[in-house]
Parts: C-alpha cells; sequence; structure tokens
C-alpha cells in the first residue's frame, strides 16, 4: 500500500488538473496481474478508486457515474460492509482513449438527510435541463433506499431530496430512456443489497424463505418501476423483471452461473431490450434480451468473464458508432474494497448476440 499511495501521490502531482493518461497509456510494469496474466485494458484513473461505472454520452461527451471507493476499517465479509463510500466524483472524457478528467465531489452522504452512510453504485439521467443522480445509501435504520439529487450540470454539485424514491429499496438503480421518452428504474442486489428482505413487500430484517435457500425455486429478480415525468418518483408499483431460459422457465436459485444478483443495466441495439446484470459470487456479467422493457427477458449468454476482485458491476454505452463496456478490477490496489474502473469495446454478432470478452489478453 505504500508504494501506491507513493504512485497515487506521484500522478496527482504531475496532473495538477486532475487528467489521467488514457488507458493504453499506463505505466509499464502494471500490465500484468499477480499470477502473470496481461490485463485487457488499464485504469481509466490512478488517483483516487473507482467502481460500479455507469457511463453516459450527455452533449457528446462521456460521463462515467461511479462509486467513489475508500480504504476503511470494515472487515470484509459476504453483505459488503468494507465498501464504505461516502460520497460521489465523476468522471468524464471526450470520448474513449482521451483523457479523462475527475470532477470535485459531486455529492457527500453528509448533504442527505435521510442517508446514514455507503454510497454504494449510482446513476445518472438527463430530461428537460436538469442532470438527475441516482443513488443508493442506508438509512438511519441499516436499510437500503434509493435517493435522488438534482444538478444543472452533469458533473454537479447535485442537491438531494430531502427523503429517498417513495417505495424504493435494495440497490444499484439504473434509469433507462426508451426511444418514446419513458423512463424506467431497474433496482435490487440480494445478499448485501436487502432484496431478499423484501420479498413479502414488506421489509423483514432476518429476510424470508427464498431462493436463497431454495435453489430449486425461481430465483430473485431485479425490480423495474416506470418514472414519473418529473424524474423523482415511480409512476407506479415495482415489479419482477422476469429472466427465463431458452425453454421459457424461470431462472432458478441454484442456477448461480445465470441468476441474478445484482447490477442491472438496460440498454437498446437494433431494436432489443438488452438486460445485462451481475451473477454476483460466481463473477461474471450476463445479458438477456425481450422485446419490451418490462421483460420477459430470456437468458442469452456472458458478457465478461471474471475480472480480478470480487465483485463485477457495469454499463454498457455507444459513442461514435462503437459500442463500449465499463467495469471494474482492483488491478491498482489488490484489495477488493479498492477498486479501479476501466472501458473496452463490446461486439455484437450478426445474429445480435454479444461476443463474450475476456478482462485478460
Amino acid at each position: 500500500m505504500k508504494l501506491l499511495r507513493a504512485a497515487v501521490l506521484a500522478s496527482t502531482i504531475l496532473c495538477a488538473a486532475a487528467c489521467t493518461s488514457a488507458p493504453e497509456q499506463a505505466a509499464e510494469g502494471e500490465a500484468r496481474s499477480s499470477d502473470g496474466r496481461e490485463y485487457l485494458s488499464q485504469p481509466l484513473v490512478s488517483e483516487i478508486y473507482t467502481a460500479d461505472p455507469s457511463a453516459h454520452v450527455f452533449d457528446g461527451r462521456m460521463y462515467i457515474y461511479a462509486s467513489h471507493d475508500i480504504d476503511g476499517p470494515t472487515p470484509e465479509d459476504d453483505l459488503g460492509s468494507h465498501f464504505e463510500m461516502r460520497d460521489y466524483r465523476v468522471l468524464s472524457m471526450d470520448r474513449v482513449g482521451a483523457p479523462v478528467t475527475v470532477h470535485p465531489v459531486a455529492l457527500d452522504v453528509d448533504q442527505v438527510p435521510w442517508a446514514a452512510r455507503q454510497m454504494w453504485a449510482p446513476d445518472a439521467a438527463f430530461k428537460n435541463g436538469t442532470y438527475y443522480l441516482y443513488f443508493p445509501a442506508k438509512d438511519k435504520q441499516g436499510v437500503f433506499r434509493i435517493g435522488v439529487a438534482t444538478s444543472d450540470s452533469p458533473t454537479g454539485p447535485f442537491t438531494p431530496d430531502p427523503q429517498p424514491i417513495p417505495g424504493s429499496f435494495s440497490i444499484d438503480p439504473a434509469v433507462f430512456t426508451d426511444d418514446d421518452g419513458a423512463s424506467y428504474m431497474y433496482f435490487g442486489g440480494i445478499w448485501g443489497g436487502q432484496l431478499q428482505r423484501w420479498a413479502t413487500g414488506n421489509y423483514q430484517a432476518n429476510g424470508s424463505k427464498t431462493d436463497l435457500e431454495q435453489p430449486d425455486q425461481p430465483a430473485l429478480m431485479p425490480k423495474i418501476a416506470r418514472m414519473d415525468g418529473g424524474m423523482k418518483t415511480f409512476s407506479e408499483a415495482p415489479r419482477d423483471v422476469q429472466i427465463l431460459d431458452e425453454a421459457g422457465k424461470p431462472i432458478l436459485g441454484g442456477d448461480t452461473d445465470r441468476r441474478f444478483f445484482e447490477a442491472a443495466w438496460m440498454h437498446k441495439y437494433n431494436g432489443k431490450y438488452y438486460l445485462s446484470y451481475s451473477t454476483g459470487d460466481t463473477h461474471y456479467l450476463v445479458y438477456a434480451t425481450g422485446d419490451s422493457p418490462y421483460g420477459p427477458f430470456t437468458y442469452r449468454g456472458r458478457i465478461l468473464e471474471p475480472v480480478e476482485g470480487w465483485t463485477t458491476h457495469h454499463s454498457i454505452v455507444e459513442q461514435g458508432g462503437k459500442w463500449w463496456l465499463f467495469y471494474a478490477d482492483t488491478q491498482l490496489s489488490g484489495q477488493t474494497r479498492l477498486r479501479n474502473v476501466k472501458v473496452t469495446e463490446l461486439t455484437y454478432n450478426p445474429d445480435g448476440t454479444i461476443r463474450t470478452i475476456s478482462p485478460f489478453k
């Protein structure tokens, strides 16, 4: 860690304007993992730790809304207690491969009246001249809710609403706006994301008997709710997003290579809706396709093989006629809690399937 901190300090001094080298210009000697494999891509920035990137193109420029990892004292556990993030920083660049700007703090947990800790993976949207930042955090009772904050700039600072979005729960909000202008939020995550605690429709502190204990039953699914015109509340009650196998049956909880864990993301390609998500403890990014933003979605395959590090959380965005996958690993630190955002090109086959990517060359 001492060597890493020295390297980060040197990077910060050399880059007072908060710009870093493009991924392909990363320093020699950082290109291989601890087991000798060469990384496919290099970290976008090195002066702060970042993860869970939600990338968007606003006015032709790429903005990445990411978690800001910090090195806290909490021991690592399966509930993610060691992910102690307290604020958000926005990254931006003209295009993939161009210099990256690390912007000042966009929102801090101390500014959010209802939030206590753990500002996890955010997302953003733009509508009617306003930028919206959506974020999960634990309230003062330790329950994850989803908040919203607004700004007239894509990089903030953002002003949070005093209360979380009514009816919101769990983690990983991702807002998709369709061609007709309707916007939808996808959200949810099991284990530390608490989705299993809402299986009855009400919060149960110890959870309820779900697919986590019944692997032969349908897996817990991500949630979807249409946003109202003001983009701050739901216009309907959240409902399940159905993910099916090739036979049209729900993916089962025991099918850990394909079942939903967290990090739902929606994009549209050639008229099809692509729901992608993380399988969590099996460490895959996978996807399913459908004909409606509500689904049902049929499982199609893997997008990304396991990265170095435990978590896999991503986004997919188009710019300049190319599609890009943003993800994160632990190249800079070697620690689960201290991650770094990366990007690589995503390629479609002629039949609309996505070519599986290895994070190593």
